[in-house]
């Protein structure tokens, strides 16, 4: 028998929906400000492979940057205004790290699914890479989080790289949670 799911059945979507810019630390704070205690986050990689949070391929629509997010190193993307496409209030706010928002969430006992979002090309990698950080950065916390992607390879990346780590994160869409929890 398998125990019972640990999540909640309400998650903000990127943070806080539409509310703040979105998969930024003032979306998260935001979200938890209304209440909520798990979120969605969107993850991918940048050119020297750091976990970093963003919905779209291109920097284009959520940042001051043009042109592909992993193709850019993390110096280059953690100077980009995340923030002011959405309002002069946000102008400023910074893309984060995965790690930045695992810590927040970890000490505020928050939750999360982190959605595998590769730079087309990467998708195994990017489900490696992001599986690898889950796996570190919540090695001791009581509720590990969820991880999924729209892309079966992504999702192929995050088991393999979970087969050889003893895992504890559940990936969504793949018959680990039931092997796990049996």
């Amino acid at each position: 028998m398998s125990p019972p799911w640990p999540y909640p059945r309400w998650i903000a979507h990127r943070g806080a929906g539409k509310l703040a810019p979105e998969n930024t630390l003032a979306a998260f704070r935001l979200g938890a400000q209304h209440g909520y205690r798990m979120f969605e986050c969107d993850a991918k990689l940048s050119s020297d492979g750091v976990p970093f949070l963003m919905h779209d391929a291109t920097l284009n629509r959520t940042t001051n940057g043009r042109g592909t997010g992993g193709d850019l190193p993390w110096s280059q993307l953690a100077q980009l205004d995340a923030g002011g496409w959405h309002s002069r209030s946000h102008a400023g706010e910074p893309l984060p790290t995965l790690e930045n928002l695992a810590r927040y969430c970890i000490a505020n006992g928050f939750l999360l699914n982190i959605e595998i979002k590769p730079t087309p090309g990467q998708e195994e990698e990017t489900g490696r890479v992001v599986a690898e950080h889950a796996e570190r950065l919540w090695k001791d916390a009581a509720c590990a989080p969820l991880l999924s992607s729209f892309r079966t390879e992504s999702l192929a990346g995050a088991m393999a790289a979970q087969d050889a780590a003893q895992p504890s994160t559940p990936v969504l869409g793949t018959p680990f949670w039931h092997h796990a929890h049996a």
